[in-house]
Order: C-alpha cells, then structure tokens, then sequence
C-alpha cells in the first residue's frame, strides 16, 4: 500500500527534461488561450473600451493567470494552494457581473467588486465544506443555463458587426460569422484530443485571416504597441467600491468556486490521489487570493479551467512542473504587448461567431446538469421551472422594478442574480432535508466546469 501511494504521488511530482517541460507547458497554453482572451475580448466590446485597453486587459489576465497559477499549484505556506497540476484562468461564469457593473459604475467599481469578492471567498474558504451544499447540480445547472442564454444577445451583436458599427447588420457579417462557427463545429467533429481542443482558438484565427481578406482587420494597434510593459497595478484607477457590485460579484464567485471544487475532484480521479477537505479549503483559499490580485493587477476573479484536465487525459503526464512551465509562458506573454494586441484585431462577427458556440455550449452544459437531477420529481421542476423562467424573463422586459429602491431594482433587474436567488429559496423549501442530512460528498464529482 505505501509503495502504491509513492508511486501516485511520484505522477504529480515527476521531474521531467527540461525541454518536454517546455513543449507540455506551452501546450496547455494553446489550450486554455482561447478561453483566457475570451474574457477581455467580450467584457471590452460589451463596455466599448478601446483597441489599446482591451489589449492591456489581455496582457494583464495572462500575466495574473500565471502568477494564479503559481499560487494554486507550489502553493504558499501549509494553508495556501491545493498542489495539483491545474491551470487557473478567468471565470467567463462571472462575465455578466463584471459587464453589468464596469457598463454601469466603472472599471474601478468592478476591480472594486473583484476585490470584495476575492475577499469574502478567501474567508468562505473556512467554511467552503458546509457551502456547497446550497449548491446541488439543480441550483447551479439553472445558473448556468441561464448565464449561457442571457450573454447569447451579446453574440448575435457582435455576428451583426458590433453594436454602433457603421456595418452593422450587413450581409458580409454574418456570413464570416457562419463561417467561424461552421469551423469550429467541424473541427469539434472530426478532430479529436488536442485540435478539438483548441476548436475556438482555429476559428478565432481562421476567421480573422479570411476577414483580413474581407478588409475587416486593423493592424495598427499591433505596429503602436511596445514589445515589453510592465503590468501596473491599479491602472484603471484605483478600485471604488459599491454595494451592488460587491453582493453581484459575491454570488457569482461563490457559484464559480463550486464549480473549481468539481474540478478539484475530477483532476483528483486523473490523478490516482486523494485530497482531503483541508486540502479543498486551501485551494479555494488560492482561489480567494487570486482574486484579489485580479483587482490589482487589472484582471478577473480566477478559477480552475476545465480545459487543461482533458489534455492530461490526452498525454497521460500529470505533473505539477508541466503546470509550473505553462504558468511561466503565461507570465512572459503577458508582459509582451504586441502578443496581447494580436488579439485586439479580431472582427467583430469572428468574435460574435465563436461566442455564439461559447455561450450555446454553457447555456447547454446547465441543461445537461439539470438533466442529472431527478426530474420525476415535481418539487425539482418547479425550482427549474420558477428560476429559469424569472431570470429570462426579467432580462426581456426593461422597468420591471424601477419604482423601487436603486439596488433593489439593480439586483432584481439582472436574470442571473434573480433566477439564482429563486433557485436557492425554491431548493431550501422543497429539499431541506436532504441539504441538512447530507454530509459533504467527499469522494464525487461537485459539478463541471463551464469554463470551456
């Protein structure tokens, strides 16, 4: 038995030649790239930021999800770091948090909500066993479909030309728009292992090389970058804080928290290990700090990427030093603007192609989670029923609750907010029981990750 245990131990630690280290490291940094510039790319368009800030927003989220990275796999001390080979990358779950209140109060007020947030999950971590039970696969798959059907409007936007586009809504948009999405479902058909991984990532380029052609590409904010900046803290301005941002930004880091656990899990069986619930705690904690550095260094609330387990699946290597490389690639691309400011020049109906699957493929993993709860059950229809219905249907008609007081109506009028809320009220009367009977299910998967 000892022996056995050494050996699994000996995966996640095995020291390879520094050269595989390097080509593995890079590998997961193809992989998980596309889900790391999606964030920047959407929230910058969604609040009509400029070429040069979306490309320092870039620059600073894989500079951030390096130094994450680090955090969470050497750990720091005994209590910091769950020491598994995972990837952290920005939770596209808490996009529509971040555009509600960086649209309406700022970039300061949502590094300021980012800051929060961070620092509530940081102290959740003490208590992050008892957490997750508020939050079975029937409450988080209403989440997420809702999060995947409410952000699909800013997708069709986009494959029209972009919202204020001189070309919005001409035939030429959504024809590369098609285009990129037809690319991405083929590859996903015919591809397997690593390309099929990087589907997103083809179409994205594939697209804006055909949109080049079509004259929608603009290398200027490439040829006026520098080659090398150092990320500055704070450069939005430093982090304004609000009650409504800080509460929306809360819940949404929390849920992405939940779903880091499932995935905590699922690299656990990868693996052969196992990690206890202290060892959960001081993942989370990691989390929780990677947030706040987030806010500090101009990037998002980071969580475990989901991407990254299927390519240990794929090579069969589990060791954390892969992991430690890719963190250091992350780190150096970050600090290289012109990098960054390559994928400033993607066209708006590429972009809006390739969230169209995004967003389709998150809205379609809720349904798959909901479609895991028993839904015989009348009281489990009701909570998907009452909570899918109130978070789409508040979305679709403005005013509802601008008679009441300012966060009231700031919080009821976003769907995602509402339709979790419900879910969780709705879940607590019909299986209290269970919630409060139940101890932590410390040998199975929470949920899966929709960063993918």
């Amino acid at each position: 038995m000892g022996k056995n245990n050494l050996n699994k131990k000996d995966v996640i630690n095995e020291k390879l030649p520094v050269q595989t280290l390097g080509i593995l490291g890079f590998q997961h940094v193809l992989v998980m790239y596309s889900g790391a510039v999606i964030v920047p790319l959407i929230l910058g368009a969604a609040i009509n930021l400029s070429a040069a800030d979306i490309a320092f927003l870039i620059s600073a989220d894989l500079f951030t999800c390096g130094i994450a990275t680090l955090l969470q796999v050497v750990g720091f001390g005994k209590f910091i770091g769950i020491r598994l080979p995972i990837i952290m990358g920005a939770a596209v779950i808490t996009l529509p948090a971040m555009i509600m209140v960086a649209g309406s109060e700022g970039l300061p007020a949502m590094y300021g909500a980012i800051l929060i947030s961070g620092t509530f999950i940081f102290f959740l971590s003490f208590f992050v066993v008892k957490l997750i039970k508020f939050f079975p696969k029937l409450v988080s798959g209403c989440l997420v479909t809702i999060v995947g059907l409410s952000l699909t409007p800013i997708a069709l936007q986009d494959m029209a030309g972009g919202q204020g586009s001189p070309s919005f809504g001409e035939p030429k948009n959504y024809l590369l728009a098609t285009f990129v999405l037809l690319i991405i479902l083929l590859v996903n058909k015919f591809f397997k292992g690593f390309f099929k991984a990087i589907a997103i990532l083809i179409g994205l380029i594939v697209g804006t090389i055909i949109g080049g052609f079509m004259g929608m590409v603009d290398l200027t904010a490439v040829g006026d970058s520098p080659w090398f900046r150092v990320i500055t803290p704070f450069y939005f301005g430093m982090p304004k804080f609000t009650l409504t941002g800080a509460l929306t930004m809360s819940i949404f880091a929390t849920v992405a928290i939940v779903e880091s656990v499932g995935m905590y899990r699922l690299v656990e069986d990868l693996c052969e290990t196992k990690i206890s619930t202290k060892d959960i705690s001081k993942g989370v904690r990691a989390e929780g700090i990677a947030q706040v550095l987030g806010a500090v260094f101009n990037g998002f609330p980071y969580v475990t990427f989901s991407e990254n387990a299927g390519i240990m699946t794929i090579t069969g290597v589990r060791s954390r030093y892969v992991v430690i490389s890719a963190s250091l690639f992350l780190i150096i691309l970050g600090v290289i603007p012109k990098f960054s400011a390559l994928a400033t020049i993607v066209p708006s109906p590429v972009l809006g192609g390739a969230m169209l699957a995004l967003f389709g493929m998150i809205g379609a993993t809720g349904v798959k989670m909901i479609g895991e709860v028993d839904l015989s059950n009348t009281n489990n229809l009701l909570v998907v029923a009452c909570s899918i219905g109130s978070g789409l249907g508040v979305e679709a008609v403005p005013g509802l609750f601008s008679k009441m007081p300012e966060i009231i109506e700031t919080l009821l009028g976003n769907g995602i907010f509402t339709g979790t809320f419900i879910a969780i009220l709705l879940n607590l009367l019909f299986n209290y029981r269970e919630i409060f009977s139940k101890s932590f299910p410390t040998n199975s998967k929470i949920v899966q990750s929709t960063d993918s």
